[in-house]
């Protein structure tokens, strides 16, 4: 279970890492985008991604 955990986070750091490596002021401008929205937009946006990540979790698992 542990060797699973740690899989996840090194390949969801991966790809967290790619975007800013790849195009820098793509990722500065969506931050400074994110920066702007209310909190309720922010964790909606959490929310939708959890579920998603969620639902692939038990498709593929």
């Amino acid at each position: 279970m542990t060797s699973s955990l740690l899989l996840a986070f090194a390949l969801m750091l991966i790809l967290e890492g790619a975007m800013p490596f790849i195009a820098p002021a793509a990722w500065r401008e969506t931050f400074r985008r994110l920066t702007q929205m209310s909190d309720g937009q922010i964790r909606f946006i959490g929310l939708s991604s959890m579920l998603i990540g969620l639902i692939l979790v038990m498709i593929f698992s």
